[in-house]
């Protein structure tokens, strides 16, 4: 009997960790936009909540169930929000302000492939360097360590953009381009031969 209970109430915990975890998923994609991906994880969803709730509901009278419902339900959404972090889906725009505009940051972000635009700015202390850098969120973490090795005492806001069109930054992250730096080089080297082809020509 008592190895009965503890194997029930190991299938819900499991089962709910499973159905929060991809449910938490599925939002995270619809939000996303990936609406189609996020029909799919759904249909999952959907099964492994009906099964859960089903053997919660056809013994209500053991309250071990519902603990571990509710702790299954707990532990499905620190593992969705781990697995979404693990996927990185989509952008992230950071601003950085820099106290010392002769700083060469610009060139430091752009030569590591980072989509940089920069201008003057004035603060209450004097003039700023102010930028706001597009990148993939899974080199989140890499971009912050680069903006504190070039100026550990820079101001920094991050926020994820909803939609991005236009630009050629984009298209060059989908190549492949950012943090890939023999490929940049490779592409840069075959233009350079082109162009000079292109002057001999004339």
């Amino acid at each position: 009997m008592v190895s009965n209970a503890i194997v029930m109430v190991t299938i819900i915990l499991v089962i709910n960790i499973v159905y929060v975890s991809l449910s938490t998923v599925r939002m995270i994609l619809t939000l996303k936009g990936r609406r189609y991906i996020a029909a799919f994880v759904s249909m999952f969803e959907i099964v492994i909540y009906v099964l859960g709730l089903g053997l919660v509901l056809d013994n209500l009278n053991e309250i071990q169930n519902l603990i571990a419902y509710a702790i299954g339900f707990g532990i499905g959404v620190i593992c969705g929000s781990m697995i979404e972090e693990k996927l990185a889906l989509g952008y992230i725009t950071v601003n950085v302000i820099s106290s010392n505009p002769d700083i060469s940051f610009t060139k430091q972000l752009r030569d590591k492939g980072y989509g940089v635009t920069s201008w003057y700015a004035y603060g209450m202390e004097g003039d700023r360097l102010s930028m706001q850098i597009l990148t993939p969120r899974k080199y989140e973490l890499r971009l912050y360590e680069t903006i504190k090795q070039i100026d550990p005492k820079a101001f920094i806001i991050a926020y994820e953009p909803k939609q991005i069109y236009g630009g050629f930054w984009v298209k060059q992250v989908r190549k492949g381009r950012l943090m890939n730096p023999k490929k940049k080089a490779e592409e840069q080297k075959q233009q350079q031969v082109k162009t000079s082809e292109q002057e001999g020509q004339k």
